[in-house]
């Protein structure tokens, strides 16, 4: 009966110290939670802007990599307005816009992924009242550059697992092999 006891202890132990071990995974995992938000843009949103900007910034509540932030601006004809790629600075992406862009309303968007490793999206709009002058001609041909992209689902890889899955899938694992321990004892132990 003695040894009935010990046995019991020790699977109650292994039954406190599983989670135990694991709720400072899930604590400390629980920022991962939060998804990114949109902090300011420049223009901001329903501005009015008396002249066409020559970038547009977005900055965000978490840092960002270029990997994962696409920006595009769209004219009023519903052309693409981007001068090139868009550039990460930490929580910052900044998009050049192409001059010589008409007078109306334009459209931001974009698609970044959140800490937790889900893509985030929005858009919004700003006027501008004044065409922007055309550009001086050059006698030398200038290189085209290659208009962005509008962020496209399929073009973005998969975000990482986040760590909270890992953590909970291990926990369940142990859980599961505590039961399975607990359940063959009781058996052992009434079938003999």
């Amino acid at each position: 009966m003695h040894a009935v006891n010990r046995r019991a202890a020790r699977v109650a132990a292994r039954c406190l110290v599983v989670p135990l071990a694991v709720a400072p995974l899930l604590f400390a995992a629980q920022p991962a939670f939060a998804h990114t938000d949109l902090v300011t843009g420049s223009p901001a949103e329903a501005a009015s802007e008396s002249r066409l900007p020559q970038t547009i910034k977005l900055t965000f509540s978490d840092e960002m990599t270029s990997r994962y932030a696409k920006v595009a601006l769209t004219t009023p004809d519903g052309e693409q307005g981007a001068a090139g790629a868009p550039q990460v600075t930490g929580r910052t992406v900044t998009l050049p816009v192409k001059r010589g862009l008409p007078a109306g309303s334009y459209t931001v968007g974009y698609r970044v992924v959140s800490a937790d490793g889900h893509p985030v999206t929005g858009s919004y709009r700003f006027t501008v009242e004044e065409a922007a002058p055309a550009p001086a001609p050059t006698p030398t041909p200038t290189p085209t550059h290659t208009p962005a992209r509008t962020p496209d689902a399929s073009t973005t890889p998969d975000p990482p697992l986040p760590v909270v899955a890992v953590a909970g899938g291990l926990f369940l694992l142990a859980a599961a092999g505590v039961s399975v321990a607990v359940t063959r004892r009781r058996l052992t132990r009434h079938g003999s």
